[in-house]
């Protein structure tokens, strides 16, 4: 009887560990940079007296974190709708079982192997307004060749508040980096989608008389459905927390026009020693992050948990 006793807390016992160490390092640290984030240290000394929510409002009404919420915006939105659909278009292709697939496979994965930091630098190299990409376009006769990540202009510029919102053009030059090195994620995911369904449902969707630009857009495109929820949800949260590519390949940029939170609450925090404003950015980014994965997570769940009652 005290063995079996023992043997059901085994489990348990070999998970703990891995418990005590998110709760510390994970949610602990969480709740300590809300702490931060709610205080008055904003000095090199600390000062851990409540200020209220007085270092929000100081964010919300900031020219920098305005045109980072903004940047943020149109980031996200090109950079996870690009690496869906050259993804997908590459999953279709290298699904073909023509010859060399393993080949291209490999070589659209590649890029995945790389960091940010290198992405970033590769592509500052590339993009670069003076030696990169623009001298062949000056050798094709383009006389006027983008300034990509150095540009200002914003489009289609509306006056909100103290910023232009619209989209920056130097942000364009991030979003090519970005999906540069994610697309074959897109792709891998998608890949394994695609071969996962039975040859059966294809062959029945033929028999019908589907074309196969209908098969793919009635029969294979919906049952891709998860794995586009999968890459939403993990480039969203790429998108949100992005640094490294940002900090290596632009900075802030001219006007803040290639800026994003994590840049700046990296430069807020152990830079400039204002160490609740940082603490603040950090937790508006968490709830950013959570306001895209809280709600996935928690319709995974009721169905795991619906899976568990009908078996």
């Amino acid at each position: 009887m005290h063995g079996q006793r023992l043997e059901r807390f085994v489990p348990f016992l070999m998970v703990l560990p891995s418990i005590i160490l998110i709760a510390i390092f994970v949610y602990g640290f969480i709740g300590w940079t809300g702490y931060v984030s709610v205080s008055n240290w904003n000095t090199f000394v600390p000062d851990f007296s409540f200020a209220g929510l007085k270092n929000y409002a100081y964010l919300f009404r900031d020219f920098r974190f305005q045109s980072d919420l903004r940047n943020t915006l149109f980031f996200s939105v090109l950079f996870i709708g690009s690496c869906l659909v050259i993804g997908l278009a590459l999953a279709v292709l290298v699904d073909q079982k023509l010859r060399g697939a393993a080949f291209f496979r490999n070589v659209f994965l590649f890029p995945m192997a790389l960091s940010f930091v290198v992405t970033g630098v590769v592509w500052q190299w590339i993009l670069n307004p003076s030696t990169g990409v623009n001298l062949w376009l000056r050798a094709l006769g383009v006389e006027n060749p983008p300034l990509w990540y150095v540009s200002t202009q914003v489009v289609p510029k509306i006056a909100l508040g103290r910023i232009q919102f619209g989209l920056p053009l130097a942000i364009l030059a991030v979003v090519i980096a970005g999906v540069w090195q994610q697309s074959g994620f897109a792709m891998a995911t998608y890949l394994a989608g695609l071969q996962s369904i039975p040859e059966e449902v294809r062959e029945a969707a033929s028999v019908d008389g589907a074309t196969e630009w209908q098969k793919f857009r009635y029969v294979i495109l919906p049952m891709l459905r998860p794995m586009t929820i999968t890459i939403v949800i993990m480039l969203a949260h790429v998108s949100l927390k992005t640094f490294d590519l940002v900090y290596a390949m632009t900075g802030p940029g001219a006007g803040y026009v290639t800026d994003v939170p994590g840049v700046y609450m990296f430069e807020t925090s152990f830079r400039g020693n204002h160490y609740a404003n940082g603490a603040g950015i950090a937790m508006v980014m968490l709830i950013l992050s959570a306001a895209v994965t809280v709600p996935y997570l928690l319709g995974r769940g009721r169905r795991d948990l619906g899976d568990v009652d009908i078996n």
